[in-house]
């Protein structure tokens, strides 16, 4: 029994079948989505896990901007890791603010112009490497902006910037009409949920940058 394929189901649910990579990856994602609008540091290895698997789902049902998506992930999260264990190490009051308005623009600006670069690439994958891709992407564009999107707001988590929340509520609402569309049903009832949860970071991420923010002008104030 092969674990990893799409095609082994771990259980039916309102007569759709879900496979074990499907199910399990979906729980380790959900499990770092909540991790991470706790600012809980175990976020970023159980991240690599749902990462890895998703990158074999997303194969199989050639999503390709999805699996580049996943490799990014993989290299992101182990930056984060890092990163937050050398914050964590220091005990610094770390902001979390928004970004100025120029870098808010730069930033869109990028992520466009990188999902369109991604889109041409990916729909063009199955004839530069058709040993690799043998079938053509499906939606190669509106998967490349997401990804697009999603690249940025792994990034900007990364540094914890606040604004990353607003490109994951949009990532999730584009992944509930991809995944939809291409069947993979429980995914995209779990990027429902998720939508929901990356509202829920941004408001906490956003009162909690307040609080730390009152915290040193009263402390500068005291002194």
């Amino acid at each position: 029994m092969n674990i990893f394929s799409v095609e082994t189901v771990f259980f039916t649910i309102l007569d759709y079948p879900v496979s074990f990579i499907e199910f399990f990856g979906t729980v380790m994602y959900f499990s770092s989505v909540w991790l991470i609008a706790r600012k809980n540091v175990f976020t970023w290895p159980v991240g690599i896990v749902s990462v890895a698997l998703y990158m074999i789902l997303f194969y199989q049902f050639a999503l390709y901007s999805d699996v580049i998506e996943q490799v990014y992930f993989l290299f992101a999260s182990a930056y984060g890791w890092l990163a937050w264990n050398r914050i964590r190490s220091k005990e610094t009051v770390v902001q979390t603010g928004f970004s100025s308005p120029s870098a808010l623009v730069a930033w869109a600006i990028a992520t466009l112009l990188l999902g369109m670069l991604l889109g041409l690439f990916t729909s063009n994958l199955h004839i530069l490497l058709p040993e690799f891709f043998p079938v053509e992407a499906s939606l190669p564009f509106l998967d490349a902006i997401t990804t697009a999107m999603s690249f940025t707001a792994m990034w900007l988590l990364a540094i914890r910037k606040a604004e990353s929340w607003i490109y994951w509520i949009l990532v999730d609402m584009a992944a509930i009409y991809i995944y939809f569309s291409k069947g993979i049903v429980f995914i995209g009832l779990q990027y429902i949920v998720l939508t929901g949860m990356a509202v829920y970071g941004l408001v906490r991420w956003n009162s909690k940058y307040r609080t730390n923010s009152d915290i040193l002008e009263n402390g500068c104030s005291g002194a």
